[in-house]
């Protein structure tokens, strides 16, 4: 995908989701998208929240240790403060963010810039997570990519947690979490 000119010479924007649980890719795909884009010699931005600082502070940091230099920024305005002269904007974990994301990329489309964000869907109690029920309503494009059960090896969509901690938010990894089916992840649940 590109930003093409529409017939009035306009930049047309637009918001791309890529969903999932954890380790199912969410991360490796934004990072293949941006870095085409630069490849391509497109002028990139990418953000992250600063909450999320597990591999790196100034870059995402896939779990098979991808990468691409990022902006940790404290809020979803915060963004608006960094885009200036941009084709594309790339934002990572945006369950982590506040309520203003969804505001934040319809800016930011309206604009014409092309808008990529990944992030969980659900929380590890299987409710959606965070910004990302608005983006995903608002979003032109949504991926949905899937981890495997760790349990029994089929398509995962749940983000079971083994961690005891009832916090909606916990910065984890392996050692918090693990991908589960469907069928999975409610028998852990009912446990």
């Amino acid at each position: 995908m590109f930003i093409e000119p529409n017939l009035r010479g306009e930049r047309r924007g637009w918001i791309e989701v890529i969903c999932g649980s954890m380790f199912s890719g969410k991360t490796e795909e934004l990072i293949r998208r941006l870095k085409r884009a630069q490849i391509a010699r497109q002028k990139v931005e990418i953000f992250k929240p600063n909450v999320d600082n597990r591999y790196s502070e100034e870059k995402i940091v896939s779990h098979d240790a991808n990468a691409i230099l990022s902006t940790s920024v404290a809020s979803a305005t915060e963004i608006l403060l960094h885009v200036a002269e941009v084709e594309i904007v790339g934002i990572d974990e945006a369950q982590f963010f506040d309520s203003e994301l969804p505001y934040v990329c319809e800016q930011l489309a309206n604009r014409g810039i092309r808008v990529i964000v990944a992030g969980l869907d659900m929380d590890f109690q299987g409710k959606p997570f965070g910004p990302m029920p608005q983006l995903l309503a608002t979003a032109e494009y949504i991926t949905k990519v899937h981890a495997i059960c760790m349990n029994c090896g089929e398509l995962a969509h749940n983000s079971y947690r083994t961690a005891k901690e009832d916090a909606q938010i916990l910065v984890g990894e392996k050692e918090s979490y693990v991908p589960l089916c469907r069928s999975c992840y409610n028998k852990e649940m009912e446990k």
